[in-house]
């Protein structure tokens, strides 16, 4: 009985992410519908609104997995870390150079990111050992701006673009952004929907258990035996890996790679996500991200220069009014709801209170 009714069990409780994933594969096709388009223009990759729509969310999709990646070691570890953007930005460059300038294939060119993102992983790990706290977060912040400079300097010019970008990267036909722009929303939605249930897993295991326990007591962790070093390793690798991948995804889609995105400023960015839709739930940086492009796109349109004011005004609000993000705080009540229907069952069975 317990095995014939365990995949249904699963299934009721990833009801929700089945369903979200479901409206999200779609929400081209909607969107046609609703625009006079038909489903044969949306698979033809016509122009129109269903196009711009699946644009707009691959870029969503692609900030969901650098957002969910920075929770990893910062939500869920603990390690606070200034140079996450290091990350994104290695793979984003890394991907353009190999195939722009060394003409590689696109299945060369994965292998190579995932290999940096390997390497850099261990890099930030050679100082796990000696520095924590804010003394990581200034290292981690000195190694990321000195791949910000070196991306800009004169020398590297001709590969990285310099100031300017990287530009003119050659696309892969198979995931051309222009013309297989469905091709390229359904293959980033399924890496989105990959890379969550990877760190579903991973913090749901015994290895993420103790990640836990790192976040919320290093000391006492150790007092158990537990050499935190390699815990801390094992979620800066994953972590880097998923932003590498990320950054391949950018520079895939983008017509440019922008140096902007290897500074402190877009470390601050997948703060903010983390801070919309609550740190260390996993699922909360997704929803961030969302939240976070989403509410740049439309300010922008609407107000103009007037829009970073607005969205600034907007997240000192959710800082005040929602501290632990949407999803922290929907999660707080819905253990309100169970602390409260517990009480009401033992005041009608008659048993009293807590």
């Amino acid at each position: 009985m317990p095995t014939s009714s365990s995949p249904r069990t699963w299934l009721r409780s990833q009801l929700g992410l089945i369903l979200i994933v479901l409206a999200l594969a779609a929400l081209p096709f909607v969107i046609g519908l609703l625009n006079g388009q038909s489903i044969s223009d949306v698979l033809a990759n016509a122009k129109g609104n269903a196009k711009f729509i699946q644009g707009l969310m691959i870029e969503v999709f692609i900030l969901a997995i650098f957002a969910i990646s920075y929770d990893l070691i910062l939500g869920i570890t603990g390690l606070l870390s200034f140079g996450h953007a290091m990350f994104f930005a290695v793979g984003s460059y890394l991907t353009g150079v190999a195939l722009k300038s060394f003409g590689w294939s696109l299945g060369q060119t994965i292998l190579a990111v995932l290999a940096a993102g390997v390497i850099q992983a261990l890099l930030f790990g050679i100082v796990l050992p000696r520095v924590k706290g804010i003394t990581f977060a200034l290292v981690t912040l000195g190694l990321a701006s000195v791949f910000d400079i070196l991306i800009k300097t004169r020398e590297l010019g001709e590969y990285t673009g310099s100031d300017v970008g990287l530009q003119g990267i050659p696309r892969p036909p198979i995931l051309d952004p222009t013309d297989q722009r469905l091709r390229f929303y359904f293959v980033a939605l399924a890496f989105t929907l990959l890379v969550f249930l990877l760190y579903k897993r991973f913090v749901d295991s015994p290895t993420g258990r103790v990640c836990i326990a790192i976040r919320e007591n290093e000391n006492r962790a150790r007092m158990l035996g537990y050499n935190t070093f390699y815990f801390k390793l094992a979620a800066l690798t994953l972590s880097s890996l998923t932003a590498a991948m990320a950054g391949l995804l950018n520079a895939l889609y983008k017509p440019i790679v922008s140096p902007e995105i290897a500074g402190l400023g877009f470390t601050v960015d997948g703060l903010l996500m983390l801070l919309i839709g609550g740190m260390g739930t996993l699922s909360g940086a997704m929803v961030g991200a969302g939240i976070f492009r989403l509410l740049d796109f439309y300010f922008d349109r609407w107000f103009g220069e007037a829009s970073s004011f607005l969205i600034g005004g907007l997240y000192v609000l959710l800082v005040l009014f929602v501290p632990y993000g949407f999803v922290g705080a929907w999660r707080a009540r819905a253990l309100d709801f169970r602390r409260g229907r517990a009480r009401l069952l033992h005041l009608f069975g008659g048993r009293g209170g807590d």
